[in-house]
């Protein structure tokens, strides 16, 4: 599997060596994502990425189609579905899965990663910036919808016919 990446890595020229980086960076940040969740056990959390990774892909898509008729839907090569990015888009929703479900420890270093991939894309002409910015502010705004801290804290209150209390409940 490993060789897949290395031997076309290879021969590719530095241009083509940057994209192949961000399309591997973009195809990795799922594959951790998804199995920091089954590592832990979190089933909840499984369900979560799946749902946050599917609605992310329908409306980026969906956007792309819809503005590729537009000005914003050429790149600054020609191509067409430049807006939004939807390689910036899918590494910030698994970033955004990441620090949502699991804190800082785990998102700060896939927001970076999420940002390399953004800037290789820029950088290789496939987008510009406002591509970016709009395919990444939508995957990690879709991750803060649908993704719930695993170490939730939840204050509810509690009245009975001769009594008020607050109940506490922290998972961890």
């Amino acid at each position: 599997m490993l060789a897949m990446f290395i031997l076309p890595a290879a021969t590719a020229s530095s241009g083509d060596k940057e994209l192949q980086t961000g399309d591997i960076i973009t195809g990795l940040l799922p594959v951790a994502a998804f199995g920091i969740a089954y590592c832990k056990g979190d089933s909840e959390g499984e369900k979560q990425w799946l749902r946050a990774t599917v609605i992310n892909e329908i409306l980026n898509n969906s956007l792309s189609l819809a503005c590729n008729e537009t000005s914003l839907g050429e790149g600054p090569n020609g191509e067409a579905n430049s807006f939004p990015s939807g390689h910036a888009g899918f590494a910030f929703a698994q970033a955004g899965f990441l620090r949502e479900r699991y804190g800082w420890r785990y998102g700060a270093p896939a927001l970076v990663l999420a940002s390399a991939v953004s800037y290789i894309r820029v950088n290789e002409e496939k987008h510009h910036w406002r591509d970016v910015i709009a395919g990444g502010a939508l995957g990690y705004g879709v991750a803060l919808f649908t993704v719930t801290p695993l170490s939730a804290l939840h204050l509810a209150p509690i009245i009975g016919p001769d009594w008020l209390g607050i109940r506490y409940k922290r998972s961890f």
